[in-house]
């Protein structure tokens, strides 16, 4: 893996009413809805990180402090940038921030964490009770 500081990645998508804060129930507004937000942040440091993983490798969000500071009615294009400001090991360190078309609306930093996929499924299942 050679993931290094400064590595970007971006997510965009289009404000519909399914991505609204009243269709998820985060708000009773039709405008972008803050956990659609930071899935968007999310998605970018995925995106970041995809040139690097090798096979049967995947990532995990573990830490999240972000702010929504503008509102986003439906039918603007939003998206998500992230960039890579820390490697330690298998755990990354992303600055994200989300835009519309009139500006930035949500910044913060995003912890993801690198892992083996069969791996982590199989020792989150000893978790089901017989």
């Amino acid at each position: 893996m050679s993931i290094t500081v400064g590595t970007k990645g971006r997510a965009e998508t289009v404000v519909t009413r399914e991505n609204t804060a009243a269709a998820v129930g985060s708000g009773l507004v039709p405008v972008f809805g803050t956990p659609f937000m930071i899935a968007l942040m999310e998605n970018a440091a995925v995106d970041a990180l995809a040139p690097y993983m090798e096979a049967g490798q995947g990532s995990v969000g573990t830490h999240l402090d972000v702010s929504h500071d503008a509102a986003t009615p439906i039918g603007l294009k939003v998206w998500a940038e992230a960039e890579v400001t820390a490697v330690d090991g298998k755990a990354l360190t992303f600055a994200v921030t989300a835009y519309d078309e009139a500006g930035p609306i949500g910044k913060g930093t995003h912890n993801r964490f690198i892992i083996d996929v069969e791996r982590f499924l199989a020792k989150t299942e000893k978790k089901k009770v017989d």
